[in-house]
């Protein structure tokens, strides 16, 4: 038996999310922020005997953000099972609580947890005209959480996250429109205590690896400690008593010291002579207190590990942070090992980033043996190493809404062919792809390496601050990878970077043309077919899917590079690819030449000369504010990050204006007037087409400006 699904609904930052499962290992992938910690705690809600009186405790900030008005409204946790065992004993408690019944038998099973109105409340909503939203905002207006309650239902039907279902069932807040029904029943069967779920399922939650060392130092926390007393219990009396012998032998040899009976004397003398008889104890002696009980004698046991220096084994609190957490990984591991021990009907294994110190090389391994038989595991993971192996179909990945999180199942309608294609691709530097909030695909090293630069040294942003992954798919195929952003999968923006390789230079033929004239030509038609039938087909990969959407060069990056005015920039490398000051020069004027069929061609002689990838490394070093950056290229990077934030947009006129200071090309009453209306912009008391007429008056021909036209 397996988690097969989870439904979140109004729930801390998720709104209504889908999560799907399968057996084995399970990985989840999200930023940071996105939900992954509430995820686990929704589970463990419903399934961990630790959490269970938790679950009756919810409160206001257990309801999601977004809802304009949370009173009123349900949290909703929904579990389900599937390939319920047909064990007697497992078919007999889900028939009696939680089961679907199928052909006789329970295969699926649904497990809820519901945080709603009390029933004087939702008889009160009940009773509201549609429409009336004055009585609505009266009786919400008085709800406090007091008037909430948390039921455990199962054998359910709905679809939770529908935003019809849930108006259904519990009433649409906008409209005033809520049901007769008080206890819908696709909500299910309210479950007695007794029939928990928590106490036929085995889970163990690793929590997020912060401070091992305080852990262990902890009695609570101390998962040796842990293990010593779940161990404490199976241990035979009778082999038991030797040692509670030594121990109490032991504290009588302490106690019958000299030097402790001579002090057990002075003090019995000291109060008598302070307080005299009367108030003086009646008895008094010092014994030694060690213990002679299992648990109790196990706290004195500590772990000491040999990690680096041969024949020395050190603390916990000695150990690199990586070792003190693979040593708390495996500890927890071992307990969930002997947890499982218990025959449960599923055992299900959380485990929260378990990546934190730990070398990439024991991420992968750690990863691959974790696959215990009759056991479910849910990583949750921000390492791209992890990520690598993991089973593209057994990924959820959570990412932000604004103030929503929503989960996304990469392999969703995919077939065989699709998810194997995408399984072979994904290794630990483009499984990015999975974790950005937005991607630009390109096919060139040349793209991959000076996209960054570009918008890093013009706009002053990075894109890793804009949550932008620059991904080269080299010659793995557009669509092989584009496929996964989607509205049954990925929900996230994906432009596509390629070049259309129209020719720069006459193409038509001449008599008078050399060989080598004629073949250049030749390729250049060729490539230029090519380029066409590759837009026609990227165009109608896209089609209408809103999250994905081509970008093209008209020739190939450098050229366009060269056309878009960057001159500068590629003269400035040109002793990095001659030794010969003649040929140096040659070059120069080439690359300076107004006719592109003459500097085109020495921009790709350069490039192919020294490898693009090289070339790009170099050019990137020349590349400052002033440099130009392809139309098409800001282009994509826009909408792979859509429509800017004032603070962006404010960010990057800051740091524009720092460089026009630099420059001392403008006065300083003109450079502290525009900065006193972009200060007005950032506050919010000018609008952006406002600032960006009065970058363009301030400053005519800043490159800027071109770039703002596209906002």
């Amino acid at each position: 038996m397996h988690i097969s699904k989870l439904q979140l609904v109004n729930f801390r930052n998720f709104d209504r999310a889908n999560l799907l499962f399968k057996k084995g290992v399970n990985t989840i992938i999200g930023e940071n922020g996105s939900g992954k910690t509430n995820l686990f705690r929704a589970i463990r809600l419903l399934l961990d005997d630790n959490m269970l009186r938790s679950a009756y405790r919810l409160e206001e900030k257990d309801f999601n953000r977004g809802l304009a008005n949370w009173r009123g409204h349900w949290i909703i946790i929904s579990l389900e099972f599937d390939e319920v065992s047909q064990d007697e004993a497992i078919q007999s408690l889900f028939l009696h609580g939680t089961g679907n019944i199928e052909d006789g038998l329970i295969g699926r099973a649904t497990y809820n947890l519901i945080f709603r109105p009390k029933l004087s409340i939702r008889t009160q909503l009940s009773q509201v005209q549609q429409g009336d939203q004055q009585t609505l905002t009266a009786i919400r207006s008085a709800l406090t959480i007091a008037d909430y309650e948390t039921i455990l239902t199962g054998k359910s039907t709905a679809d939770f996250t529908d935003p019809a279902v849930y108006r259904t069932i519990v009433g649409d807040f906008d409209t005033a429109q809520f049901g007769e029904e008080l206890d819908h029943p696709e909500i299910g069967l309210r479950i007695s205590s007794i029939l928990s779920l928590s106490n036929e399922i085995c889970v163990t939650f690793v929590q997020a690896l912060r401070d091992v060392v305080t852990d262990f130092q902890n009695n609570r926390t101390n998962p040796l400690l842990t293990l010593l007393k779940s161990k404490s219990g199976d241990i035979d009396p009778a082999q038991f008593a030797p040692i509670t012998g030594l121990v109490n032998d032991l504290n009588t040899r302490i106690e019958g010291l000299p030097d402790v009976q001579n002090i057990r004397t002075d003090i019995r003398k000291t109060i008598t002579d302070a307080a005299g008889e009367t108030y003086s104890p009646t008895s008094l002696s010092i014994r030694s207190d060690l213990p002679d009980e299992a648990d109790k004698l196990f706290q004195s046991l500590k772990l000491f590990v040999g990690e680096s220096e041969k024949g020395y084994e050190g603390a916990i609190h000695e150990l690199s942070l990586g070792g003190a957490n693979l040593i708390y990984l495996t500890l927890k591991l071992l307990e969930f090992q002997y947890q499982k021990i218990k025959q449960s009907f599923a055992n299900l294994l959380l485990i929260e980033e378990p990546e934190a110190h730990i070398h990439t090389h024991i991420q992968k391994t750690l990863f691959d043996k974790l696959n215990y038989s009759d056991t479910q595991v849910i990583y949750s993971t921000h390492s791209t190493h992890i990520s690598e192996v993991s089973n593209v179909e057994n990924i959820n990945i959570l990412g932000r809404s604004g103030s929503r999180c929503e989960a996304y199942q990469p392999a969703t309608g995919l077939n065989a062919e699709q998810i194997g294609n995408i399984q072979r691709y994904l290794d630990a530097v483009r499984s990015n792809l999975l974790f950005a909030k937005s991607v630009v695909l390109v096919e060139g090293d040349a793209e991959e390496i000076l996209i960054p630069i570009l918008i890093k040294k013009v706009l002053g942003v990075s894109v890793d601050e804009l949550g932008i992954s620059i991904i080269n798919i080299r010659s793995t195929g557009f669509q092989n990878v584009a496929i996964l952003f989607h509205d049954d999968r990925i929900r996230k923006r994906c432009a596509l970077v390629t070049d259309l390789d129209a020719a720069f230079f006459d193409t038509d033929e001449d008599f008078f043309d050399t060989e080598a004239e004629a073949k250049a030509k030749l390729k250049a038609l060729r490539s230029q077919a090519a380029g066409a039938t590759r837009k026609t087909f990227l165009e109608a990969f896209c089609g209408t899917n809103p999250w994905l959407q081509c970008f093209f060069a008209p020739h190939t990056f450098e050229v366009d590079f060269l056309a878009a005015g960057n001159g500068t920039q590629l003269t400035g490398v040109l002793d990095q690819v001659y030794t010969v000051q003649a040929a140096i020069d040659d070059a120069r004027t080439e690359l300076e030449s107004a006719d592109l069929a003459i500097s085109g061609k020495r921009i790709l002689t350069m490039a192919n000369y020294l490898g693009k990838g090289w070339f790009a490394v170099l050019l990137g070093k020349t590349v400052d504010h002033q440099t130009i950056i392809p139309p098409y290229i800001i282009s994509a990077v826009l909408f792979a990050h859509g429509t800017p934030s004032t603070e962006i947009v404010a960010n990057i006129l800051t740091y524009r204006l720092r460089h026009l200071e630099q420059s001392q090309q403008f006065g300083a009453e003109v450079i502290s007037g525009f900065r006193l209306k972009l200060d007005e912009f950032r506050r919010g008391n000018r609008d952006f087409p406002d600032i960006r007429w009065e970058m363009f008056l301030t400053f005519m021909g800043d490159p800027i400006n071109a770039i703002l036209d596209l906002l």
